[in-house]
């Protein structure tokens, strides 16, 4: 059974009501429960952690290289400028695909420069909570892939 991280970065702990028209109304908790469900179907084990700290999300990556297969992030606004998460995240050598609720490409133009997507797999943007369900589905699949196990 493959082991999945699943990270929120700052504020995603307040997802269903932080802000709506950009984030949607679907809670924390509720995506949290989703995923987990879907990672169960698929033969897989989700294990899911949030901080609002740079350093608490860097030391989540690093522990996740003694037991996870793959990694699945959203690290908020630390995508924009975090170097210790890009670093860490190239350091643990784990296939991981990086998410966001909201389509970046179309906000801010603070928003475009990404630095963690250069050591991700891939990346899931703008579809809301279904960026998450499409980057743990893609991620089991590409374990299933490298490992030569069927999906169910």
């Amino acid at each position: 059974m493959h082991k999945i991280l699943l990270i929120h970065g700052p504020n995603l702990n307040l997802l269903g009501s932080r802000e709506p028209g950009i984030y949607g109304t679907v809670s924390f908790d509720e995506i949290n429960t989703r995923m987990k469900r879907v990672a169960e179907e698929n033969g897989a084990e989700l294990h899911v952690f949030q901080s609002n700290s740079e350093g608490a999300l860097v030391d989540a990556i690093q522990d996740a290289r003694n037991w996870a297969d793959g990694i699945v992030i959203n690290p908020g606004a630390y995508a924009h400028y975090s170097i210790a998460m890009r670093d860490a995240l190239s350091a643990v050598k784990l296939p991981a695909i990086e998410v966001h609720l909201s389509n970046i490409h179309a906000r801010e133009e603070f928003r475009h420069r990404l630095i963690l997507t250069p050591v991700c797999v891939g990346m899931i943007c703008g579809l809301g909570w279904r960026s998450y369900l499409y980057a743990v589905q893609a991620l089991i699949a590409l374990l299933h892939d490298r490992t030569g196990t069927n999906t169910t």
